[in-house]
């Protein structure tokens, strides 16, 4: 009885080769759309406004410092906080004010 149970298992285990290997493939594929994917736009957007980036914009930093750029540099920026407080900031704790970002939400949406 046992001789005969051993081969139908060798049997079975040989299909189950490729539904694991299909099945590992779907995971990938639906971790890449609903994570990977959604972070790589998100930082093109980003990316996009820092480059985009021009003097008299008002931006805030990420330490949440609100001011006006006052010069652009390579890979910072000049950026006025009070009439006589000017802070050079790296490019990259840049983001949009608040209430830019829900203003060019706005336009958008009108569009």
């Amino acid at each position: 009885m046992v001789e005969n149970f051993i081969p139908l298992q060798a049997a079975a285990g040989a299909g189950q080769g490729w539904s694991s290997m299909i099945m590992i493939v779907l995971l990938i594929a639906i971790f890449y759309f609903l994570m990977i994917r959604p972070q790589q736009k998100k930082q093109k957007e980003i990316r996009k406004f820092r480059e985009s980036l021009r003097k008299g914009d008002r931006v805030i930093t990420a330490g949440g410092i609100l001011g006006k750029i006052k010069e652009v540099k390579d890979n910072t920026m000049m950026i006025s906080v009070s009439p006589d407080v000017v802070l050079e900031v790296d490019k990259g704790s840049i983001y949009p004010s608040a209430a830019d970002a829900q203003q060019e939400q706005a336009a958008k949406e009108k569009a």
